[in-house]
């Protein structure tokens, strides 16, 4: 064992009373199941298949604070984040670090029934609904990041939608890290539809301070027969960041799921997602876009799992790498034997704005039925000499011309985008970060 894991189990074994007390018993049951097998498994390193572009382990080494006691951080988010998409209006609400931030809250009512809300309030009310489901989907002997989360997380957030709710207003969850130390955060998001709900989350990752944060994120998200379902996952980080977020999902009987991952702004990201098509006539489309410079580096870890037939999932992902950025996508469309009817599209497409920019993509189709139809495709080059030759005849300088190429590039990503507000707003955030604005994220006060 690498000390990394060592200095992990030594903590977890003194102050295992503390994490369960100031977190709810719905959270607490799973532990010790989760301490042994991430004693077992410990932190990922590239000799296992699915980590083999990013060397998690050595992410955990350095020695980070944990607020594992639950002090509370004195910031009220509502004051300091002005960050909002115009034109939008969300129900908006705050983890800070992995805390639901609930001093205050939005005067939004959401419809009857609607719970949205601290994983670990909610826990200690509905101990039952949330049993049901917590760490159902995220298996802890299967991957040692969510056996680690599992076993430190104390809160996060919670979405439940009741049978044929609707939820017309988009939420927003920002989660917002905060610390003078190098610190480490841990949370968790439950996402509940139950049949025919339907409902949007847009969630934003932002980092206040320039000091080392490590973020480990679980989410597990479960959606009923019929239900529609966008998730929207915006990271506007800095280069000082750790993000390592694992994020699965079931489907039932023709649910409708979009998730689209995209990340602007980071240092280090890992993002696997593991979808189950568990119920006929399921649709999944899953996206991601990452635009990348200086030291940055983006590893998406996708799979989707047909279990049942006549289901249907659209994959793209869309990376633009400048200076020694890395990027990495893996993705796995797996067909089971009776899963007749599939109906499956794959595509990774990616620029390399520099010589030294690195991508690696990996597209795999594992296919156990004979009656279906099933695409993939991944392309890695460079920008368009002759569109750029034809732009600067045209009197557009050199530079103007490469963004509108990237700009147009990533443009299929942001247009699967089923809010209008939001898609404007990205659009704009997109350009900004290719003019090399967005370094922080624009327009909220506390990165002035």
């Amino acid at each position: 064992m690498m000390n990394a894991e060592q200095q992990y189990i030594d903590l977890f074994s003194q102050t295992e009373a503390m994490i369960c007390k100031h977190s709810a018993e719905v959270l607490n049951a799973p532990r010790a199941g989760a301490f042994a097998d991430f004693e077992r498994l410990g932190f990922p390193n590239r000799k296992v298949e699915k980590y083999k572009y990013t060397d998690v382990s050595k992410y955990f080494e350095p020695d980070f604070g944990l607020n594992l006691n639950r002090l509370s951080i004195p910031v009220n988010p509502y004051e300091v984040f002005k960050c909002d998409v115009p034109n939008m209006s969300t129900a908006l609400y705050f983890v800070v670090n992995d805390a639901f931030y609930n001093k205050a809250l939005p005067k939004i009512n959401l419809p009857e029934g609607v719970i949205f809300g601290s994983l670990k309030e909610i826990a200690e009310q509905q101990p039952d609904l949330i049993r049901k489901y917590y760490g159902k989907l995220a298996d802890t002997s299967k991957d040692g990041v969510t056996a680690f989360n599992t076993t430190f997380a104390q809160d996060g957030a919670v979405l439940y939608v009741p049978k044929n709710v609707v939820v017309e207003k988009p939420i927003q969850l920002v989660n917002i890290l905060r610390a003078d130390v190098n610190f480490m955060v841990n949370r968790r998001v439950l996402i509940i539809l139950e049949e025919g709900a339907q409902a949007r989350l847009l969630i934003c990752d932002h980092a206040m301070d320039n000091v080392n944060f490590l973020a480990t994120q679980v989410i597990e998200v479960f959606a009923g027969e019929n239900s529609v379902f966008d998730l929207y996952e915006l990271e506007e980080t800095h280069t000082s960041t750790v993000r390592i977020s694992n994020l699965y999902v079931k489907q039932e009987a023709n649910s409708n799921v979009l998730l689209n991952g995209m990340t602007l702004h980071n240092g280090t990201t890992r993002n696997t997602t593991e979808v189950i098509l568990a119920g006929e006539g399921a649709e999944i489309n899953l996206c991601g876009m990452a635009i990348a410079d200086k030291n940055q580096q983006v590893d998406n870890n996708t799979s989707i799992d047909h279990a049942v037939p006549n289901c249907t999932s659209n994959e793209l992902f869309k990376y633009v790498l400048d200076d020694q950025a890395v990027g990495a996508f893996a993705g796995l469309v797996l067909v089971r034997p009776d899963a007749q009817h599939t109906n499956s599209q794959q595509t990774n497409r990616n620029l390399c704005a520099t010589r030294n920019a690195r991508m690696y993509t990996q597209p795999q189709l594992e296919i156990y039925a004979d009656d279906v139809k099933c695409s993939h495709g991944a392309t890695v080059g460079q920008l368009d000499e002759n569109a750029l030759f034809y732009m600067r005849t045209r009197g557009i300088a050199e530079k103007e011309a490469r963004l509108l190429l990237m700009f147009a590039f990533v443009n299929e990503v942001i247009d699967t985008i089923r809010l209008d507000a939001l898609k404007d707003r990205l659009h704009m955030l997109v350009e900004k970060r290719f003019r090399g604005e967005l370094n922080k994220c624009q327009g909220c006060a506390i990165c002035k």
